[in-house]
């Protein structure tokens, strides 16, 4: 039985693996720029010229890095039995709608999607151990 718990946001996720008694960790980095957008007047003359934001742009560019940053994770995960997924923000959602529209198989092994605030190394594999422990009925066998 191979139970794995991630916890990510835009930066990083933790990947725990637990079997049996014991659990192993492995983090992956995401690369994805947090960019801040810079616009409006290039100088203080009232009706000078203005800076074009391109927001769209850098959207899109996320959302390639975000595609990218999925893919790191998926090969550690595709032989697992059950999937938690945990974090402060929107990264866990966008893994969840990435697994459901190109990995059915394993969209069909995540047990949840919750939120979660950031945490230490340990308490989150305390959190996905103590998710499995007392979840045992959500668990395939």
């Amino acid at each position: 039985m191979k139970n794995i718990g991630i916890w990510m946001d835009k930066e990083k996720a933790y990947i725990i693996i637990v079997k049996e008694n014991n659990e192993e960790m492995i983090t992956i980095f995401s690369e994805i720029e947090d960019y801040r957008i810079h616009g409006g007047s290039g100088t203080k003359i009232k009706g000078g010229p203005q800076d074009v934001v391109q927001d769209s742009k850098f959207l899109e560019r996320e959302k390639h890095q975000f595609k990218s940053y999925f893919k790191k994770i998926i090969p550690l995960i595709k032989d697992s039995d059950a999937i938690v997924i945990y974090g402060p923000a929107e990264a866990g959602e966008k893994f969840k709608k990435e697994l459901d529209e190109n990995y059915y198989s394993l969209s069909k092994k995540v047990k949840a999607v919750l939120k979660s605030d950031s945490l230490t190394e340990n308490q989150t594999k305390a959190l996905i151990r103590d998710y499995y422990k007392n979840n045992k009925s959500h668990i395939l066998r």
